[in-house]
């Protein structure tokens, strides 16, 4: 009787759970007493791989410290050259006025334990809500994305990785931009590519990275590589299976990406008010040289007014020879000219000349 009950009670808390968000505070909680047993039982692996590197051969470790070195200084000359076409995509994206993304803060996580239902493809990482952990957020390895966090706890989360047959990710084929979405197929070394035409320019050998169409996981990263076409005649779409490029088995620590969290509306009005300020800075010696000039035509246009007798005429003709080369087309008597430029230049003899005249 006693075990009718308890199955009874299992079903029914596994069809709550499955149905229902009530468990999940429970959950959580108890998640924080399990976080114990974790630690208990990966402390004997912990132990056995301090005491393995303690009592490594000294032949082993100069060995392995020459070859990192070695790596080092490749991984270093890469960098460099990363180093200058990260500026240049930097200033190319400035001059499109894009604010797009060129490094995303990442923080490394370990794998404390794996979903025992063979049917889904879940991994627990040991960063939780307290970590700054988010729904949806993408996680990857050292060779290319895993999968995104799909249950936060205070101190751990659940990661659903993309082999699981409810997740799908758009992808592009990086040769020539092909889009595509990528789906889980329940196998950890296997992924399908959904709805590819049967004349699509995809082959073999292909890498796959995503595509950053959903909104979700960045774009740029590796996501497979390209194992087999399968193309029938009959069929309108092709049969296209590609390989993970990250360890989905083998992989212990892991890197979680965090991406900008601004809206699209604020990240172009970041761009406008950058775009502006830009143009403050850059456009400020241009308008002081540009007001003195209209500055000019008021005077020119009031002066041929001022003469009014011949000696004032006469004794300007001698200044129309130099100031011929800046006259304004539109003043084409010669004496209109002198008279622009004698009463700009001695404003107190035309008035003289203008009161005698009235008198």
């Amino acid at each position: 009787m006693r075990l009718l009950v308890l199955v009874v009670l299992s079903v029914a808390l596994m069809v709550v759970d499955a149905r229902f968000t009530l468990l999940k505070p429970v959950r959580s909680q108890m998640s924080l007493a399990l976080m114990q047993s974790y630690w208990i039982t990966d402390l004997p692996q912990r132990l056995w791989q301090g005491v393995a590197s303690q009592f490594g051969s000294r032949t082993e470790l100069v060995a392995e410290n020459e070859k990192l070195k070695t790596e080092n200084l490749l991984l270093q000359g890469r960098m460099q050259k990363l180093a200058a076409l990260t500026e240049q995509n930097v200033r190319l994206r400035e001059l499109l006025n894009s604010s797009a993304l060129v490094n995303e803060k990442v923080e490394v996580a370990e794998l404390i334990g794996m979903d025992p239902n063979p049917f889904t493809h879940r991994i627990i990482i040991n960063k939780g809500e307290r970590d700054g952990v988010v729904l949806g957020q993408p996680v990857l390895d050292a060779r290319g994305l895993m999968g995104q966090v799909v249950e936060l706890m205070p101190y751990t989360s659940r990661v659903l990785l993309l082999t699981d047959t409810t997740h799908s990710i758009p992808v592009q084929v990086n040769r020539n931009g092909l889009r595509a979405i990528a789906s889980g197929t329940g196998n950890p070394e296997r992924l399908e590519l959904r709805h590819v035409a049967d004349t699509a320019d995809i082959k073999e050998g292909d890498l796959l990275v995503s595509s950053g169409l959903g909104q979700r996981f960045p774009a740029g990263y590796p996501v497979a590589t390209v194992k087999e076409v399968i193309h029938d005649s009959g069929q309108p779409f092709a049969i296209v299976r590609a390989v993970p490029t990250a360890a989905l088995n083998r992989s212990r620590y892991l890197l979680l990406v965090f991406s900008d969290t601004r809206t699209p509306e604020e990240r172009a009005n970041d761009a406008a008010q950058a775009q502006e300020s830009l143009d403050a800075q850059g456009g400020g010696p241009i308008i002081p040289a540009t007001v003195p000039k209209p500055a000019i035509v008021p005077a020119a246009a009031a002066a041929p007014v001022a003469p009014a007798t011949p000696a004032a005429a006469a004794s300007a003709l001698p200044a129309a020879t130099p100031a011929k080369p800046v006259a304004h087309p539109v003043a084409k008597p010669p004496a209109t000219q002198p008279a622009t430029v004698k009463p700009a230049a001695k404003p107190p003899v035309s008035a003289p000349a203008t009161t005698g005249g009235r008198e």
